[in-house]
């Protein structure tokens, strides 16, 4: 599976009965519980980094993923506009990129 895969699966669900699919309940309760879980997810990756425990980081990395797509997804943020900033950046140093970012 892909990660347009996924993203294609999680947009479907959107529509879904959330009595029936996780994602649906999730999207529905709005785009500040979808962005807080995946900060959840995101935390208990990095705790498994920390550890050393490459079967538990594996899997919260993929919680990291779907969750992310799911908080893109609350906000109609297209997983192709993320690929194509990413692809806007290739080629350009970390450092040069970080540096031209706004000082906000």
């Amino acid at each position: 599976m892909t990660l347009d895969d996924l993203a294609r699966i999680i947009a479907a669900r959107a529509a879904a009965d959330p009595e029936s699919s996780w994602t649906a309940k999730l999207l529905a309760k709005g785009p500040e519980k979808c962005a807080e879980k995946f900060g959840e997810e995101a935390i208990e990756a990095i705790i498994e980094a920390v550890k050393g425990d490459r079967a538990r980081l594996t899997s919260e990395a993929a919680d990291v993923l779907f969750h992310l797509l799911v908080m893109l997804q609350s906000r109609d943020v297209a997983l192709s506009d993320v690929m194509a900033e990413l692809a806007r950046r290739q080629g350009t140093s970390g450092l040069a990129e970080k540096a031209s970012r706004s000082k906000d």
